[in-house]
């Protein structure tokens, strides 16, 4: 089975190229998916519980990811080094899943799958790649996205603070995506790659 992962700069649309892919026929792995399951696991929450105490805990008793948010994707010294330890802490089960989630779907028989994660160079997921697919929109118009689903500029510049370049990213990938248009031209942008890798 074809494993396609998405890059792209923050509010880029990576997650709607995704859920086009899917609903041509791609199967979906979701890292964002995964990282909830693993965040409510017993010995994550202890872990959490140990190092941050029951600040990042909702009433009820799970870990409130906007809390936790807060503090791993704080300026520097603190934020950088509370994302290392949670992501030393959770990434490594997060990919498990997604190795589960990819050999089940191989298994029904689903020509290619596509990995939706956030952080996926960052992570070292792209060996679980077989092509990168670069989801391209210009900064102001990501912004606005992001403001428009409720965040603020600095919730922005703070996440995209702790990607790689978008440069770098570019430079991985094998194919480009626009999504600076509507939302029709970017199907009809998917839809071409699709056919080129499944015919």
């Amino acid at each position: 089975m074809h494993i396609i992962g998405i890059l792209g700069g923050v509010a880029s649309g990576k997650s709607l190229v995704a859920r086009q892919l899917a609903a041509l026929g791609a199967g979906l792995l979701e890292a964002d998916r995964a990282g909830h399951a693993v965040l409510e696991r017993p010995e994550v929450e202890a872990a959490a519980r140990a190092r941050w105490g029951e600040r990042v805990f909702a009433p009820d008793g799970r870990i409130d990811r906007g809390r936790l948010a807060e503090i791993v994707f704080a300026p520097w010294p603190d934020g950088p080094q509370e994302r290392e330890y949670l992501e030393d802490l959770t990434h490594p089960e997060i990919a498990r899943l997604l190795r589960a989630r990819a050999k089940a779907l191989a298994a029904e028989g689903c020509p290619a799958a596509v990995l939706d994660a956030p952080l996926l160079l960052e992570a070292g997921w792209e060996g679980l790649c077989d092509t990168l697919v670069y989801v391209d929109a210009p900064r102001p118009l990501r912004m606005s996205r992001a403001v428009g689903r409720g965040w603020r500029e600095e919730e922005f510049a703070a996440r995209e603070g702790v990607q790689k370049s978008l440069d770098s990213k570019r430079a991985r990938a094998d194919v480009i995506i626009d999504n600076s248009g509507s939302p029709e031209s970017t199907r009809a942008a998917v839809e071409r790659f699709w056919h080129t890798l499944v015919g």
